[in-house]
């Protein structure tokens, strides 16, 4: 008899403690909830790489360095999240004007084999002159692509080509180099550009 009471205590533990858990987890979230703090503010995102912009130039890591940055990851052949994503971020741009001027944005293929130099420049620039493209070696951006956390994947179509799964937030760095948030995907208008005056420090 003793051994099943003592189950039975210790099954009503461990639910309490799970419901004790998860009420502290939705009060931490419903606190912060319109700031830039997230579950994985902390984490510590990103590499060192030596890919290709959109003008055929090397670029590094060091171009994220020293003004406030987004960070998108993509590709030219999406049929909707991406191109929905750069026209809201050029909206962004424009709705903060010259306040938000120093701001950058960056769009890293996740599709290499596909986006060529050439390609990213037509498709970047179709949403303005604030969004610099990037792509390179599919193995070097494979290794960046993992230490920015995001998901990528080809899904195979019906006609034999394939298509990308891959996250869809916008990442967030500060000046100092230092993942700051996200903005996700069809976030709110007020809310992707209070967090933008946020990270470019307009008061």
């Amino acid at each position: 008899m003793m051994p099943r009471i003592a189950l039975k205590t210790g099954i009503w533990v461990a639910l309490a403690t799970l419901f004790l858990s998860s009420l502290g987890l939705l009060l931490w979230q419903y606190t912060v909830q319109g700031t830039d703090r997230s579950l994985s503010a902390k984490l510590e995102l990103g590499t060192d790489f030596s890919l290709t912009d959109h003008n055929g130039d090397t670029i590094t890591e060091a171009a994220f360095a020293g003004r406030p940055t987004l960070i998108y990851f993509g590709f030219t052949r999406c049929p909707e999240v991406c191109p929905t994503t750069l026209y809201e971020l050029s909206g962004w741009f424009e709705a903060l004007g010259d306040e938000g001027r120093d701001l950058q944005a960056f769009f890293i293929s996740v599709d290499p084999e596909r986006d060529t130099p050439e390609i990213m420049k037509g498709y970047a620039e179709a949403f303005g002159d604030r969004v610099t493209g990037i792509t390179g070696d599919p193995d070097e951006v494979a290794r960046v692509i993992a230490a920015w956390h995001v998901y990528a994947a080809k899904i195979p179509t019906d006609d034999g080509d394939y298509t990308m799964d891959h996250t869809a937030s916008v990442f967030l760095i500060g000046r100092d180099g230092r993942f700051r948030g996200t903005i996700a995907y069809g976030e709110d208008f007020e809310s992707a550009t209070g967090k933008l005056r946020r990270l470019a420090g307009i008061s």
